[in-house]
């Protein structure tokens, strides 16, 4: 499906719901405004090779042109964990194609295929490292039983899906118990970015248990940005993200009605520059659908390294900066926006501004489907 062009462009100066306390006024944005390209839709239940094509939650652009994308199928699914090469074709006038050029399956450090039986992970980002290899994130699996329990974890692997090397991650952000400290079950390592010096950025979708409650209509919650050494895999930093409140539209009118099964969580990140990034937000409330924020979110010189704060409840210190770049309709250009999860850098332009592509996970459920959105990006 392809909606029609927008000649408009939306830079939002704010959006409404109060953030969590101590975030500053940030600095003009380096990105002028976005402009709608165009999208196309893939239906659930597109099949490649006789596997699934869906869950797809990282997506990436290699130097020479080629797509990488992450499906989130973690094993005992309906396939094995897995990315895809695509081809994506499109320009200042639309968003021409996406084709699936190949799948592959990842490898454990024995060179063996992650288990598709039983969950095993739960891939949720991807970026190309610069030496041409992808690094993928994982939320891993929660259970009860901790033989059955995996670690989330961040990889490298080549484009074959053999594994190369994990980084080391902090135990904080490993399962515990899912109820009084650590991570919370499927909240993890949603977003990965790497800045144009190698730097890699991984950051949990929603509060781990001991920074809070996660974000409710009535008030937001604490992320972590972990910013990890490509060259050692060791963590360097650590640095809050505020994020807001579940945004509610006005049709429910003034106040903040009970809304249960609602959630509001960070989806990627997407380097800039080597401090500055595009953060995805993506909340869902039952009867509304779902909406997304594109918010350019900064380190800057007195962005405080929260690296040995245990609690980031009761503690003073200063976020990452945080500016609203756009905040999607519901509908957008009459498509019915689903659940966004990951984006990329797109082609430069034949007028020499850049473009962006976001990307749905359907969940491969037949309610839902795989998006592609195109925007161009507008200089200031």
């Amino acid at each position: 499906m392809r909606a029609a062009l927008l000649v408009a462009c939306w830079a939002l100066a704010g959006c409404a719901g109060a953030q969590p306390p101590g975030v500053s006024a940030s600095p003009p944005s380096p990105i002028g405004g976005l402009r709608w390209i165009g999208s196309i839709t893939l239906p659930t239940g597109t099949l490649f090779e006789g596997v699934e094509f869906g869950g797809i939650s990282g997506l990436d652009r290699a130097p020479d042109g080629r797509y990488w994308a992450l499906s989130d199928d973690r094993g005992g699914e309906r396939g094995p964990p897995r990315f895809y090469e695509l081809k994506i074709d499109l320009d200042a006038q639309a968003l021409h194609s996406v084709t699936i050029e190949r799948m592959v399956v990842l490898q454990d450090p024995d060179g063996q295929p992650l288990p598709t039986s039983a969950p095993s992970v739960d891939p949720e980002a991807l970026r190309v490292a610069p030496n041409g290899h992808l690094y993928i994130a994982s939320e891993g699996h929660w259970s009860r039983n901790a033989s059955a329990r995996h670690q989330p974890f961040v990889r490298e692997f080549q484009t074959d899906g053999r594994w190369v090397r994990s980084f080391a991650l902090p135990e904080a952000f490993d399962y515990v118990d899912n109820a009084t400290t650590g991570a919370r079950t499927n909240k993890v390592w949603e977003s990965l970015a790497v800045t144009p010096s190698g730097a890699v950025f991984v950051a949990n979708e929603e509060a781990l248990i001991d920074d809070g409650p996660v974000a409710t209509v009535s008030h937001g919650s604490w992320l972590r940005v972990l910013k990890l050494d490509s060259a050692s895999g060791q963590p360097l930093a650590q640095h809050a993200y505020a994020l807001p409140p579940i945004p509610l539209r006005r049709t429910f009118g003034e106040g903040a009605p009970v809304v249960t099964r609602a959630d509001n969580g960070l989806t990627d990140l997407l380097a800039v520059e080597d401090s500055s990034f595009i953060a995805v937000e993506r909340a869902y409330v039952p009867g509304q659908g779902v909406s997304v924020r594109l918010v350019l979110t900064r380190i800057e010189g007195g962005t405080t390294d929260v690296s040995g704060f245990e609690s980031l409840l009761g503690t003073t210190f200063q976020p990452l900066s945080r500016e609203v770049l756009l905040e999607l309709p519901i509908p957008l250009q009459g498509l019915l926006l689903d659940n966004i999860e990951a984006i990329a850098w797109g082609p430069v332009l034949a007028n020499g501004n850049r473009s962006l592509i976001l990307v749905s996970d359907n969940n491969f459920s037949r309610l839902q489907s795989t998006q592609f959105l195109a925007l161009e990006v507008l200089p200031r």
